[in-house]
């Protein structure tokens, strides 16, 4: 497909071609996913917040929840990595948590391909460069994630989303999704620190 085609129409009618189909297989598997959410995390099952689209616009976002609620004798939520249970981690290692995103997928929220929503407050903080990478929506799965997830550099994710908008294609997405199944099943790509969630990003360079 032409660049210019998929980039502004094709994209949106890959995604839908392989969202729904995907939706209605793994029903069955998202059902039983929400219930042992529920049994052993507790409610609510999903995990929702507001994450920056394309163009830096708000939407809610929707994951299986991974963490639980403990709290200090204070009520304080306690640390992440307390929190987040071994059923938890197997949701994120396999990826099984961010299934429910292919329901922003259906509403154009976000494409199967693209930079991974990151947290809001981060907006301000970029570089123009690093701005860039909210030229596209963003993706269930990405050229960061197949190059290193949370084992990257900030710096190194960041220059690697912005190599995707520039290279967008529907061959590059095809050879995305294939590689982001195949880490799924090595299990690489995860944070050697073990961390429950990535250090949170400060800036760096030019201000946007």
């Amino acid at each position: 497909m032409r660049s210019s085609f998929y980039r502004y129409t094709g994209k949106r009618i890959f995604d839908l071609l392989v969202a729904i189909p995907v939706l209605l297989v793994f029903s069955p598997l998202l059902a039983v996913l929400a219930l042992l959410v529920r049994v052993k995390l507790g409610t609510p099952v999903f995990f929702r917040q507001q994450r920056p689209g394309l163009h830096g616009t708000p939407f809610t976002m929707v994951k299986f929840r991974t963490m639980t609620d403990a709290c200090d004798a204070e009520g304080n939520l306690l640390p992440d990595a307390e929190r987040l249970t071994p059923f938890g981690k197997f949701l994120r290692s396999s990826s099984l948590d961010e299934l429910p995103e292919l329901w922003n997928v259906l509403k154009g929220e976000m494409s199967l391909v693209g930079p991974r929503p990151l947290l809001m407050k981060y907006l301000p903080l970029y570089s123009a460069e690093q701005a860039r990478r909210h030229e596209v929506q963003p993706g269930v799965t990405g050229w960061a994630q197949v190059n290193g997830r949370n084992a990257l550099s900030w710096e190194a994710k960041f220059a690697l989303d912005v190599w995707y908008v520039d290279h967008l294609s529907f061959w590059l997405d095809l050879k995305i999704i294939a590689m982001t199944f195949s880490k799924i099943l090595k299990r690489e790509g995860i944070s050697q620190a073990g961390q429950a969630t990535m250090e949170e990003f400060r800036g760096q360079g030019d201000p946007k």
